[in-house]
């Protein structure tokens, strides 16, 4: 953590799909994770593990046979029980920007691009100066996510995955909110655009805010704080490993619906490296490290087993992993690797 107040703090948040015949899908079950004012959090794990949903839960975004426990806090705003009517007024675009994965559904199909963020300017921002401040405002938007200037004229579909990703991006950008979401936002980017788009969602988090942010979320000064920010967070959803390493803090690992490991971003990607077994797999597994997959498959979230959920796929299982391991010390593992220190262990 940083020193400050967090930005976000989510309680056993737990999310369940009510499917036909009574069936329940535990997509998503007793998170707990804090992100600090200044921090960026990376949430990391295979496709299909909760990530996502967990996100739409804090946007008020999840289908109607959804069903959620525990609280979401920003500031003093539980996100688990605001209603619609807040969410579209007070907390989309102006308490939390978000990146979208899939960026052509978030894009209104029959205006183009230019016209989306000079509308969203308007609205989040409040300028003035007539017709040319605001065509200004939305360029330099358009800019900040590297999105080019001869493109603004054209319409989402006649952008590539790469180009409506950066078009959503500077959407998502343009509020200057206390929390910014980026759910896989390097997704069709090549690796030098990878690197900017992450490069900017850090500026985001590192430049100073707005005061009327900083005040709406809460945030209050804290000892010890590593950058003077005006009280934004990121929390960055994302497969790609090395943005992760680029810009984040520390790293959060979702597996099976449970997030299994909270880790300082350099010790996960350094030394000691990461505690949980699957977080090991995860890292084990990229072309620059030993490059070997983990074996087996994830367990389907609608029948997850009693015990550790990893249990099948880890060669340090033993009988204790029937029983499911809690998130101690920042790890969920009856058999965790070995912390650098007696300190680290807890910490």
């Amino acid at each position: 953590m940083t020193g400050r107040a967090p930005v976000l703090s989510v309680r056993g948040l737990s999310v369940r799909f009510l499917m036909p015949g009574g069936r329940r899908v535990a997509a998503v079950t007793d998170a707990h994770v804090d992100v600090a004012a200044g921090e960026c959090l990376a949430l990391i794990g295979e496709s299909g593990c909760g990530k996502s949903v967990l996100a739409s839960a804090l946007l008020g975004l999840l289908p109607g046979n959804a069903q959620t426990a525990g609280r979401a806090l920003l500031g003093d705003l539980d996100l688990l029980a605001a209603d619609e009517r807040t969410f579209a007024r007070t907390v989309r675009g102006r308490l939390i920007g978000l990146v979208p994965q899939s960026p052509a559904a978030h894009l209104t199909p029959v205006r183009t691009v230019r016209s989306q963020l000079e509308e969203t300017v308007a609205e989040l921002t409040g300028v003035r100066g007539g017709r040319t401040a605001l065509r200004e405002a939305a360029e330099a938007a358009a800019e900040r996510a590297a999105f080019p200037a001869d493109h603004l004229d054209r319409h989402p579909h006649e952008l590539s995955g790469g180009l409506a990703q950066r078009a959503a991006t500077a959407l998502a950008l343009v509020g200057d909110a206390p929390l910014l979401l980026a759910d896989e936002p390097t997704t069709g980017l090549d690796r030098d655009l990878v690197d900017r788009t992450v490069d900017e969602l850090r500026r985001h988090v590192d430049n100073v805010g707005n005061v009327d942010h900083v005040e709406t979320v809460g945030h209050v000064e804290g000892e010890g704080a590593r950058r003077d920010t005006g009280g934004r967070a990121l929390l960055m959803i994302t497969h790609d490993l090395a943005a992760a390493a680029r810009i984040a803090d520390r790293i959060a690992v979702m597996y099976a619906g449970r997030i299994v490991e909270l880790a300082d971003a350099g010790a996960f990607f350094g030394t000691p490296g990461p505690r949980h077994p699957y977080s090991r797999g995860l890292l084990d597994a990229l072309p620059d490290r030993a490059f070997t997959p983990i074996p087996g498959l994830p367990p389907e979230l609608g029948a997850l087993p009693r015990g550790c959920a990893f249990a099948a796929r880890c060669d340090r299982a033993t009988d204790a992993c029937a029983d499911l391991p809690p998130l101690r010390h920042t790890v969920a593992c009856h058999h965790p690797h070995a912390a650098l220190t007696e300190a680290a262990d807890r910490a």
